[in-house]
C-alpha cells in the first residue's frame, strides 16, 4: 500500500495481470489493443502499451512502459471522447479500473466516453520499480511513522533511514524519474497515442493531484475533469501536507463509527454512547502501548496501540469496514480470538510503496532528519490524540539522498472552466478542509461539491445520491453549477 493513499487491492488485481499487446508509440495516433488476461475483467475490456521517456530532457533516450487499458463507449454514434480514470496512490493501480467502473457509472457516460485506465511509471504491469524491502518494514504500522508510547521518535528515525537507504539503492533511475509532473507528461503521452485532441479525466484521491497538475500543465488538452475526494495542492509542502491532514480528517470522521459502534441492539456495539466509543477506544490503545496481544500472520505478529491506531485509520474509509474495526476493539477488550489478519502480499505491497517513496521524496523536499519531530509529534498528539503524533512525524524523504529535479507545480486559475471538485465533508483521508485549498488555488476554473458523507471516494462510493447526480450531470452533458453546491 501507498504510504499516503491506498488502494492496494487494486494494484493486487493488476499485480496478476498479463498483456498480449506489442508497443505503441506515443503521438503515432494507433495502439495495438489486445486481451487482458486476468479473472473478473470485464471481457471488453483490451490492453496496450504506450512508450514514454525514463527523462522528458532527453525525450529520444530511454523509454519506459505504461500499461493501458480501455472499454469503448457502449453506444458510438453518442461518443464524445475519452474519460481516463486517474488512479490513487501515489502506487495505485489504474489499469483494471474500467471493469470495475463500468458496473458503477451511468448509462449515459458509458454511452458518451470510452472509459480508459492505466497503470503509472512504476506501478504493476507498467515499468515497475521495487525497493527490495524487508518483510517488516512492509509492515503500514512501521512504514507510517506511529511514536513510541512515550512520543519518542529514535526508532522511526531508524525506520525512516533504512527505508530511504534500501528504495535508493534499489530503485534505479525509474525510482528517481517517478514525479507527479511526469504523471502528467505521461498522461499526456497517452493522450496522444489514443488519438484524442482532448481527454475527460476522473481522478480520484492522489489522482486528484495529478489530475490537477495535468490540467495545469496541459489545460488546452483537458476536456471534462472531475477530482474526487481532493489533496491540498500548496506547492511548499504536497505531500507533507497530506500526511499531516490525516490528523484532522480522523477527527472529522471518527464520529462516524462511534456512532456506529454505539447503536442499541447492535453486535457490533462497543459503549453505550459515541462519547464513551472514543474514550474506549483511545484508554484501549494506550493499554495495548503497555500490553501488546499475540496476532499470529499478521505484520507485525502482535496487535500493539500503533496497530490498533492504524487499522482504526484504514477502517475509516467506509462504512463497511465499520464492522472490521469493531470486531477487532470488542475481541481486543473481552479477551477473545482476533479476527484473521488482512495483509496483502509482498510482492504488491514492493511496488506499491516503491512509488509512494518515490512520489513523496522526488515531488518536493522534506525537512531533515535534524529537524524537531519528537516537538511536533508531541503537539500533535495533544490537539489530535486519535493518531497520536504519526501524520508529523518524520518519514524516508528525510533522508533522501536526491534534490527534487523541478519544482512543484503550482494550482493556478489560468485555464478553461472545465473542473469539477466532489468531496464528502467527513473524509479520513483528504479532509474538507484541503479539498477547500485546492478549490481556491482553481479559482474560477472550478466548481465544488461538498457532500454531507463520511468516507474516502464520493462519486458513485459513498457520497449521495445528490452529489452523484451533479458529478453525472457534468459528465454527461455539460452541466456545471453556477456556483458551489452543498449535498445535504
Amino acid at each position: 500500500m501507498p504510504i499516503i493513499n491506498r488502494t492496494a487491492a487494486a494494484l493486487a488485481a493488476a499485480a496478476l495481470l498479463s498483456l498480449t499487446a506489442p508497443a505503441a508509440q506515443a503521438g503515432g495516433h494507433h495502439l495495438s489493443w489486445g486481451n487482458c488476461q486476468d479473472d473478473g475483467l470485464d471481457p471488453r475490456q483490451r490492453c496496450a502499451t504506450v512508450q514514454v521517456p525514463l527523462d522528458y530532457d532527453h525525450p529520444q533516450g530511454e523509454q519506459l512502459t505504461v500499461a493501458v487499458s480501455r472499454i469503448p463507449s457502449e453506444h458510438p454514434e453518442l461518443r464524445r471522447g475519452v474519460l481516463l480514470i486517474v488512479p490513487g496512490g501515489p502506487g495505485g493501480s489504474g489499469l483494471n479500473s474500467p471493469s470495475s467502473a463500468v458496473k458503477r457509472l451511468p448509462q449515459a457516460v458509458r454511452d458518451a466516453y470510452d472509459i480508459v485506465g492505466f497503470d503509472p511509471r512504476g506501478v504493476g504491469r507498467s515499468t515497475p520499480v521495487s525497493c527490495r524491502l524487508a518483510h517488516g518494514d512492509l509492515a503500514m504500522v512501521n512504514l507510517r511513522p506511529w511514536a513510541d508510547p512515550d512520543g519518542g521518535v529514535a526508532r522511526n528515525l531508524d525506520t525512516a533511514r533504512r527505508i530511504a537507504t534500501t528504495c535508493a539503492a534499489n530503485g534505479g533511475p525509474v525510482l528517481r524519474s517517478i514525479t507527479t509532473r511526469n504523471e502528467a507528461r505521461d498522461i499526456d503521452r497517452i493522450r496522444q497515442a489514443l488519438g484524442e485532441r482532448k481527454l475527460s479525466a476522473w481522478g480520484t484521491s492522489y489522482g486528484t493531484y495529478a489530475g490537477a497538475v495535468y490540467t495545469t500543465m496541459f489545460p488546452q488538452h483537458t476536456d471534462r475533469v472531475v477530482l474526487d475526494s481532493n489533496d491540498d495542492p500548496d506547492p511548499s509542502r504536497v505531500e507533507r501536507g497530506w500526511l499531516a491532514n490525516y490528523a484532522v480528517g480522523a477527527e472529522d470522521r471518527f464520529p462516524d463509527f462511534a456512532r456506529f459502534a454505539s447503536a442499541p441492539g447492535s453486535r457490533y456495539r462497543i459503549a453505550d454512547t459515541p462519547e464513551q466509543v472514543r474514550q474506549v477506544f483511545l484508554d484501549l490503545a494506550d493499554r495495548l502501548d503497555r500490553e501488546p496481544i499475540p496476532w499470529p500472520n499478521a505484520n507485525p505478529e502482535q496487535l500493539t496501540g500503533n496497530v490498533l491506531r492504524e487499522t482504526m485509520l484504514e477502517s475509516l474509509h467506509s462504512d463497511a469496514a465499520f464492522p472490521r474495526l469493531a470486531t477487532l476493539v470488542l475481541a481486543a477488550l473481552h479477551g477473545t480470538a482476533l479476527p484473521v489478519p488482512s495483509t496483502p502480499p509482498d510482492e504488491a505491497q514492493q511496488n506499491t510503496i516503491a512509488v509512494s517513496v518515490g512520489t513523496l521524496c522526488n515531488d518536493v523536499a522534506w525537512p531533515g532528519p535534524a529537524a524537531d519531530y519528537r516537538g511536533a509529534v508531541a503537539a500533535d498528539r495533544a490537539a489530535h490524540p486519535l493518531t497520536a503524533g504519526m501524520p508529523v512525524n518524520v518519514m524516508p524523504c528525510a533522508f533522501w539522498p536526491y534534490r527534487p529535479a523541478e519544482a512543484p507545480t503550482r494550482v493556478t486559475p489560468v485555464g478553461p472552466s472545465n473542473v469539477l471538485l466532489v468531496q464528502n465533508l467527513r473524509d479520513p483521508q483528504t479532509p474538507y478542509s484541503g479539498a477547500r485549498k485546492l478549490r481556491e488555488a482553481f479559482g474560477a476554473r472550478a466548481r465544488m461539491v461538498a457532500v454531507d458523507s463520511g468516507g474516502h471516494d464520493a462519486y458513485l462510493a459513498n457520497g449521495n445520491a445528490c452529489g452523484d447526480a451533479v458529478v453525472t450531470g457534468f459528465l454527461a452533458d455539460g452541466r456545471r453549477p453556477e456556483q458551489d453546491v452543498l449535498c445535504r
